[in-house]
């Protein structure tokens, strides 16, 4: 088999210790069987010494093995309580406190410009607001924000603060809005349709406005593993804000989840959950930047011109088919995305990328299941390779068995990186203190 270049940086981590509708009409007023209001409380992390590296990994398209170089299988994550001894490990400096817990399978966040964190938790059709009123870094006001939704992922608020924009599974809507409202009220606005559903965790849907706010991005996942679908299937879309002009911005992205804007070039980046059932090394998923008009390969081929076997083939697409920037161990489950542009970090972190890999359900052994920083250049581009930033949830790689699931990142208005852990119930908060 082909090997996988692995770069190990001799960097001193610190070990955090846990203490601790789519469619127009208006927002239901009652919320069953579930509180409005929750105080959710942690105790401050203690941070020890520890002795562990960090992983830094580079994955080149070269050192991949063929198709079916092994068996494709079938090995979902365990998941358990978090053992007494399992601590998340952060580099050295960082701390890792308990922001909020006691939550549904929390998913996505959305940090306001009042410091207000919204939260999707997309299997129960809500959205929460989290409030950290006393600053101490733990949620004290937890409440429900909107609901009867339709599986929502990706949130936004408009640049001039007057609409709430939520990505539904099948359309995105909006809701009239002002900084600092507490809950969503009156009727949504449906501003573009899109097809619901899909392969695995493919129904996600996320959204981002352009730096500018002129445009508002939508990405949808393919609707199966590796076969011919229509688009929108496995593009990302742009519009004007009213839904207006709609237009495919790049195809052949299998399942473009995360996205975000890198802050000193302007150009939008993607998380991509590539195909499955090729073996435990393909394909990777990805960090890429998106380029207008661009075609990345699904389901022709992958990581440019490497056809699929599965497919017919179709040497014109495959010729256009754009590598990506960074690639990931296959099966990472890439989702969370986001770009570091406040003070709290070192300087060496700003404009570099956090990814969330929720973690692997077809690989012999389980892989992900934490944080990666990706560093960029000071030409924003992608310096090669990534390393682990949060780690600490995978106990056993050959069950796997995990304690853990982050899936959704975002750097709050204080600089702290916010993730959550679904099968947890939590929302991690890291800091650094010099």
């Amino acid at each position: 088999m082909s090997r996988l270049l692995v770069l190990i940086s001799l960097l001193p981590l610190v070990t955090a210790c846990q203490l601790g509708n789519a469619g127009v009409g208006s927002l239901p007023t009652a919320e069953p069987s579930q509180p409005t209001t929750k105080n959710t409380t942690a105790a401050p992390p203690i941070a020890q010494a520890g002795s562990r590296t960090a992983r830094r990994t580079l994955i080149q398209v070269s050192d991949l093995p063929k198709p079916y170089a092994s068996n494709s299988v079938s090995r979902s994550p365990r998941v358990i309580p978090q053992p007494s001894n399992a601590r998340l490990q952060a580099p050295a400096g960082f701390k890792v406190n308990l922001f909020a817990q006691g939550l549904s399978r929390p998913r996505w966040l959305l940090s306001g410009p009042n410091g207000d964190i919204f939260l999707a938790e997309s299997y129960d059709n809500r959205i929460r607001l989290l409030r950290d009123t006393n600053g101490d870094g733990v949620v004290d006001q937890n409440t429900v924000f909107a609901q009867g939704l339709r599986q929502p992922l990706g949130m936004a608020i408009s640049p001039d603060n007057r609409f709430f924009y939520i990505a539904n599974t099948d359309a995105v809507v909006r809701y009239p809005y002002q900084l600092g409202q507490s809950r969503l009220q009156g009727q949504a606005q449906t501003i573009t349709r899109l097809p619901g559903g899909g392969y695995n965790q493919h129904w996600t849907r996320n959204l981002i406005f352009s730096p500018d706010g002129s445009k508002l991005f939508v990405s949808v996942g393919s609707q199966g593993n590796a076969a011919e679908e229509p688009l929108p299937r496995a593009s990302i879309q742009v519009m004007n804000p009213d839904g207006s002009n709609r237009q495919t911005y790049a195809s052949g992205l299998r399942n473009p989840v995360g996205l975000g804007f890198n802050p000193s070039t302007g150009k939008l980046f993607t998380t991509v959950n590539e195909r499955d059932q090729l073996g435990d090394d393909l394909v990777p998923d990805y960090l890429t930047s998106v380029q207008p008009g661009g075609f990345y390969g699904w389901p022709y081929s992958y990581l440019g011109a490497n056809p699929d076997p599965r497919l017919p083939r179709r040497a014109e697409l495959e010729r256009k088919a754009i590598v990506p920037d960074v690639l990931f161990q296959a099966h990472s489950a890439a989702l969370g995305l986001t770009f570091y542009g406040g003070e709290q970090f070192p300087a060496e972190y700003r404009g570099d990328a956090f990814v969330a890999f929720r973690g692997s359900w077809n690989r012999s052994e389980g892989t992900g299941y934490k944080v990666v920083r990706v560093a960029f250049n000071a030409q924003g581009q992608p310096e090669g390779g990534y390393e682990d930033f949060l780690t600490g949830w995978l106990v056993n790689p050959s069950v796997p068995s995990v304690w853990g699931r982050p899936v959704g990142l975002t750097v709050s208005s204080d600089g702290a990186l916010l993730v959550t852990d679904e099968p947890g119930g939590k929302i991690w908060r890291v800091t650094y203190v010099p």
